[in-house]
């Protein structure tokens, strides 16, 4: 049933107090970021009388910058979680920063919360700066990382910075996304609505009640490892959670690790546990990281432990409306977790909408900076203050198609995408075969023999040519455009010559474009030295940060989308057998989510390897692989359906550009750095 919206009409007010409010919504125009901005002064105008008339005036529109960022209440409580992770004999408190306008508590109003809970806050830093908290001599928050403490403060919202269990002021041991990890910060939430226990430190017995200034409306929102806590929080279904805005973030950990019992870089959480635990938390939580390690084996074995950090399976319990934000190009927390929490929450009615850029792991504020803002203050307005401002009749989908320029859905996938079967068959040489709509003639094959030193870049790179490491399928260049739009699953019927085998499919568009460069430092960005302002600033918070701009490669192709599968998991994914060489085995892979279309003139290719590079940890043995070209076979989410592809498989292609010998780290270009090694969610040049 749809949600009923809550209007909120403001007062009547006198002549002169429309004056005064009138003069002060403009004040209040001209420091809202529609484009960079000088850097503000410590004390938000206007305030007093004219501030509480501007309010009321614009409340059903949007909130204004009305209250004072300097005078702002600063203070810390420590919430009990209910736990004892480490053991101690006490339940573990976590540390909670909280920044918030003073004017409204004065005059009896209570206000929503914006919430960021995260591990980052000591260990990392937050944002593409590497910001951390700061304290003054006694303990009081002085810097809360990133913009949201800034630019919403004033316009009436409290912004709350959580620190995980075990990770900075926190008691307990961070469990990388375990029952610690989500308690931590939904007893927050609980604490917001008076279900729970505060105190004003650490080890006292003094209480902290957020009661009297909390409306127990909140917004979860955070980056990578941040915004899986909100997805995890949000599938709890706690009430008092309205809304979660999850950036670049995890829905399933076990899919961070492996994909489809096939183990991807470390494939291990405990080693991220010590990473972010606090110097005093790494001494005590050992025993915590060792049932870590033997609750997740690197066999790629479903167990228990995996179940306890699978949002996916709890999406009924999801009562929060989720803007989800994703890069379609993030090697780091890839792009099937954006897709498959989607799915389970379209298909339980929740209210959504989506950002997909072309970036790797960056925040939405280093891509898109104003219309961010912009859109970020109206979701909060709407779903924490109620304000009928039509962001929830809007289009659900922006997609950003090359650098800096965004289209719009109104439903994603569009609702004329229709599944569509695609086959591949021979060529004319070993490993060069074509993609089309009729099956392969019985007893087709190609092979290909793993080599873990070559990655989907160089299958790509070689496709036209017979190489022994993959096969490729391809289909004769495009009449006119084709669009991808959601996650594509490949099935194929593959005969090893040893016990292990890892299989690897990617979809390309071949033809040449000008894409961001996700694979070199800053992922699709280049951080420049200008900055501008959003908010307001008070010593020691700035609210101005370093500018970016896209950073952009000349390619030959683009790789669309990725999966990758341990073929022991055919017959039970959640467990890995040994394979009996020589007999065929069919699975389904499964590819992560993309939209992607892919040009008239270009061609589209499917192509199966072993290991990928840097991105697979390659299996215990070296296998040559047969593919059954019969039984194998692409499923993918075509705008318009097997139509559309006929459409765009008949009649003359148009002619393109030599495709330059440029490829994603190919030719000299830097890998990002999460692909070289073991990497962090959240860490890298764009945290």
């Amino acid at each position: 049933m749809p949600m009923r919206k809550r209007r909120t009409r403001g007062a009547r007010l006198p002549y002169g107090t429309l004056v005064a409010a009138a003069t002060a919504a403009l004040l209040a125009t001209l420091v809202t970021p529609a484009g960079a901005q000088p850097e503000p002064s410590a004390t938000a105008v206007p305030s007093g009388a004219a501030a509480a008339a501007a309010e009321s005036a614009a409340s059903v529109r949007e909130s204004r910058p009305v209250h004072s960022y300097a005078d702002a209440v600063r203070e810390s409580v420590w919430v009990d979680t209910g736990l004892d992770g480490d053991g101690d004999g006490r339940g573990d408190r976590v540390a909670v920063d909280i920044v918030r306008p003073r004017e409204p508590a004065a005059a009896g109003r209570k206000i929503p919360v914006i919430m960021d809970a995260s591990p980052y806050y000591a260990c990392c830093g937050r944002g593409n700066e590497g910001q951390k908290k700061t304290y003054d001599a006694d303990g009081n928050p002085v810097q809360f990382p990133l913009f949201y403490d800034n630019y919403f403060v004033p316009r009436g919202y409290a912004f709350v910075a959580v620190d995980l269990a075990g990770t900075n002021r926190s008691d307990g041991c961070d469990d990388v996304g375990g029952r610690s990890d989500v308690r931590s910060a939904k007893a927050v939430v609980d604490w917001l609505n008076g279900r729970a226990h505060g105190y004003t430190t650490r080890t006292g017995t003094g209480r902290a009640a957020a009661t009297g200034w909390s409306t127990g409306n909140v917004g979860m929102i955070g980056k990578s490892w941040d915004g899986t806590i909100a997805n995890g929080v949000a599938a709890t279904g706690v009430e008092g959670l309205k809304t979660i805005v999850p950036i670049g973030a995890i829905s399933s950990w076990y899919d961070y690790f492996h994909s489809q019992g096939a183990p991807l870089y470390n494939a291990n959480p405990s080693w991220l546990s010590d990473y972010v635990n606090s110097p005093d938390a790494r001494a005590r939580c050992g025993a915590v990281q060792d049932r870590i390690t033997e609750a997740t084996p690197y066999s790629g074995d479903w167990t228990p432990a995996w179940s306890e950090r699978d949002h996916v399976r709890d999406a009924s319990k999801v009562k929060a409306s989720v803007f989800v934000v994703h890069g379609q190009q993030d090697l780091n927390v890839r792009a099937n977790q954006f897709g498959q929490w989607w799915d389970a929450l379209g298909a339980r009615g929740v209210e959504r909408k989506i950002w997909l850029s072309q970036t790797g792991h960056v925040d939405p504020f280093d891509f898109r900076r104003a219309d961010w803002v912009r859109t970020l203050h109206r979701w909060f307005d709407h779903y924490l203050l109620g304000y009928d401002n039509g962001i929830d009749r809007e289009p659900v989908a922006d997609i950003e198609r090359a650098p800096d320029r965004w289209t719009t859905d109104r439903h994603w996938p569009p609702r004329v995408t229709g599944t569509t079967t695609l086959r591949p068959a021979p060529g004319a040489a070993p490993g060069v075969g074509t993609l089309g709509r009729s099956p392969a003639a019985p007893g087709s094959t190609e092979t290909f023999t793993d080599d873990p030193s070559l990655g989907e870049t160089d299958w790509a790179a070689r496709i036209d040519g017979t190489t022994p490491e993959k096969a490729g399928f391809v289909t004769r260049p495009l009449s006119r455009e084709l669009r991808i739009s959601g996650s594509s699953k490949v099935t194929v019927t593959a005969t090893p010559t040893t016990a292990t085998a890892h299989l690897s499919a990617v979809l390309v568009d071949l033809g040449p474009d000008t894409i961001r460069d996700y694979a070199a430092a800053g992922e699709g960005i280049t951080t420049l030295t200008d900055r501008t302002c959003w908010g307001a600033s008070a010593p020691g918070d700035s609210a101005c940060f370093k500018e970016t701009r896209a950073r952009t490669a000349d390619v030959g192709f683009t790789v669309v989308s990725r999966g990758w599968a341990d073929l022991g998991t055919w017959a039970d994914p959640r467990q890995e057998r040994p394979l009996t060489p020589g007999r065929a085995y069919t699975m389904t892979i499964r590819l992560a989510a993309t939209d992607h279309v892919v040009p008239a003139g270009h061609r589209l290719a499917l192509i199966v390897g072993g290991t990928d590079r840097d991105l697979l940890d390659p299996p215990s043995t070296t296998p040559t692989l047969t593919l059954d070209l019969a039984r194998t076979w692409a499923k993918l989410p075509l705008v318009g359906g097997a139509d559309a592809f006929a459409r765009a498989t008949t009649g003359p292609a148009p002619s393109v550009l030599a495709p330059p010998t440029a490829a994603p780290w190919l030719s000299g270009s830097v890998p990002p750095a999460g692909v070289t090694g073991p990497r962090l969610p959240g860490t890298g040049a764009a945290r």
